[in-house]
């Protein structure tokens, strides 16, 4: 019986076409950043930050009025409810869908900027300093200052990072089939979990998924993998460095170093994946595999296809270059033993030669096998364009205002921005909560402005608590879908928030408590 999956030669071709027009694309795009750069046309190297005493000089600007957040509301209701409802779902699942939704909610938010805010606006990109309302008329210079801080400062690097490592684990494809024992399928999600930190959640998981459903094939009870595999490899294990996990990345934006998080969230990296490891073991060990059929047991030890990996040369020695380029090269900070600050953009466009590398010189085959297309990323491009500009309001009231909320320890911090992420996108819930502990006058060593254990319960919350719900956080959903695709019939979501509540939920209780008394 082979397990070889057939592949759809005419469909893998037309993807080859559309690779090899994406990778001139990007090429192009590559040269003509070289050229503008050797040119002089950038009028700076990196994204302005704030003298001292700015803030003294001028005093925080007035922030937006309170209805300004509508537009956010809405979007990450949207995003939140309507992959749940029947008719509107189907509408939903169409990116150029979700573009009109993103795209008017933007528009919205800038034309308040434009028309209604009477207030200066801060402008972080280039140059600094405060954007005056026009005297009469529209306040174009207010609404383009929005874009700059929304688009340019953060969504170009966080969007890119994404596109790199989804795009250069596209290309890696693992297949086999040995028996599904309990020890197996443990080492896949312990594997998925430490992979999870330096290739991303989405890439452990897009890696991994289908080896291990193809592994599992001969079995019945397969559904608590899967939902494990969601709490490990596609969240929990991902909060070591920044590129792990989307909310991690927009903190490395915001100034956390790169290496923080590896050394100041391991101890509770550590205790949760174990956690989870540990009870699946003893599930899988004691409940699930006793109660498979005679039949498929024998077939499961019987069919033994050895594992074997396309790709897996060229695109790991990429995905350390995009690491690299994401440590290195950012703009502001001179690089290691040297007084040279990378140019902006430099760190993009070298990630963007590296999925260019990855596209023109992969296999083909690898892709096709993956079923590799590039909607999932074009899905959170769109949604998170709508959301960096829709979220503008909120960041500026919660600068100003963030110390009103009483949330002000790392307990709160670590249950508010968890409790958020459950249901809403865990990246822009890691920025609100940023921007609350920022806003507070608190004693002690901090990060990036943010003193430290409350920064450590934000990341925490927001990349643990992103398991709760398929919704939670983007690979949740991706997972779910490859695994229904194999025959695998996957919780509604309230049956997968039960094995939340009951497995996830108690494991957080006891780390938070722990942490709560020794090492925040």
């Amino acid at each position: 019986m082979s397990h070889e999956p057939t592949i759809n030669l005419t469909g893998a071709a037309q993807r080859g076409d559309r690779h090899v027009a994406l990778t001139a694309l990007i090429l192009l795009t590559a040269l003509l950043y070289f050229v503008a750069v050797g040119r002089g046309w950038f009028p700076g190297t990196a994204p302005a930050h704030e003298e001292p005493g700015v803030e003294a000089a001028h005093g925080l600007p007035e922030p937006p009025a309170l209805y300004a957040v509508v537009p956010f509301v809405l979007l990450l209701g949207a995003i939140a409810i309507l992959p749940l409802t029947g008719k509107l779902a189907h509408w939903w699942e169409h990116n150029l869908h979700r573009f009109y939704v993103a795209a008017v909610l933007g528009l919205v938010t800038l034309a308040y900027y434009a028309l209604l805010h009477e207030h200066p606006v801060r402008q972080h990109f280039l140059r600094t300093g405060l954007v005056e309302p026009a005297a009469g008329g529209i306040s174009l210079g207010m609404a383009w200052a929005t874009i700059e801080n929304a688009l340019l400062v953060e969504y170009v690097p966080f969007i890119v990072v994404l596109f790199a490592l989804f795009t250069i684990t596209g290309g890696i494809r693992v297949v086999g089939d040995v028996p599904a024992h309990p020890l197996t399928n443990t080492g896949f999600l312990a594997l998925g979990g430490f992979l999870a930190s330096f290739i991303g959640t989405t890439g452990a998981a897009m890696v991994l998924i289908r080896p291990l459903l193809q592994t599992n094939s001969e079995r019945s009870r397969v559904v608590h993998t899967v939902i494990f595999f969601i709490f490990v490899v596609c969240n929990c294990g991902g909060c070591l460095l920044p590129i792990g996990d989307p909310p991690l990345f927009l903190g490395y934006l915001r100034g956390v170093e790169f290496t923080w998080t590896l050394w100041h969230l391991w101890p509770q990296w550590l205790m949760v994946n174990l956690a989870l490891l540990a009870i699946y073991y003893l599930w899988d060990t004691w409940f699930a595999y006793p109660r498979e059929t005679l039949g498929n047991i024998a077939r499961d030890e019987r069919v033994l296809v050895p594992f074997r990996a396309q790709g897996l040369a060229l695109n790991a020695c990429l995905l350390v270059g995009v690491v690299l380029a994401a440590a290195l090269l950012s703009p502001g900070k001179p690089l290691p033993g040297t007084s040279w600050e990378p140019w902006l953009y430099l760190r993009e466009v070298v990630m963007l030669l590296l999925i260019a590398a990855s596209l023109a010189l992969g296999p083909r085959e690898a892709r096709a096998g993956n079923e590799f297309s590039f909607a999932p990323i074009v899905e959170v491009a769109v949604l998170f364009l709508g959301i960096f500009l829709c979220m503008q309001p909120a960041l500026q009231i919660l600068d100003a205002r963030g110390a009103q909320l009483g949330v002000d320890s790392p307990q709160k911090f670590f249950w508010a921005s968890g409790t958020l992420s459950s249901v809403l996108d865990n990246a822009p819930t890691y920025l609100v909560f940023f921007e609350t502990a920022r806003s507070l006058t608190i004693d002690g060593a901090k990060m990036a402005g943010v003193e430290m254990g409350l920064l450590s319960a934000i990341s925490l919350g927001s990349v643990f608590m992103g398991a709760m719900t398929y919704i939670g956080n983007g690979p949740n959903f991706m997972v779910k879908s490859i695994a229904e695709a194999a025959g695998v019939k996957m919780p509604t979501f309230f049956g997968y928030l039960v094995y939340s509540l009951v497995v996830l939920l108690p494991v957080l209780v006891v780390v938070s408590l722990i942490s709560d008394r020794f090492l925040w």
